[in-house]
């Protein structure tokens, strides 16, 4: 599995507007192979920042991802409102357990 995450900037009175001009988009991308979630969101203590959480399967759902339209569109529109910053990092994962165990407790240990 391979997760996107990071944050986008852009100025505060336009964060909103750009979310809601590709919410149709968001959706659309999730309909792509391999595509688990692809959320962007607004932080609510952070005006202007935007939170990026994607999963994908594999390597090559997200190459032929990186390469498509909706990428492109994706980058194009969000660049429309004029970005200030990114820092979004890709992660490779190698082994994922849930946080809480049969008895509804957290943990922060790997069993696998």
């Amino acid at each position: 599995m391979i997760i996107i995450a990071g944050t986008i900037d852009l100025k505060p009175e336009v964060r909103d507007e750009a979310l809601e001009a590709t919410r149709e988009l968001m959706a659309e991308t999730r309909s792509q192979p391999g595509c688990l979630d692809y959320v962007w969101s607004a932080d609510g203590a952070v005006p202007g920042r935007i939170y990026v959480f994607e999963r994908w399967t594999d390597r090559d759902s997200l190459a032929a991802h990186l390469e498509g339209r909706y990428y492109l569109e994706m980058r194009d529109a969000m660049g429309s409102f004029g970005l200030l910053g990114a820092d979004v990092s890709k992660y490779r994962i190698d082994i994922q357990e849930p946080v809480y165990g049969p008895d509804m407790k957290p943990s922060a240990d790997f069993k696998g």
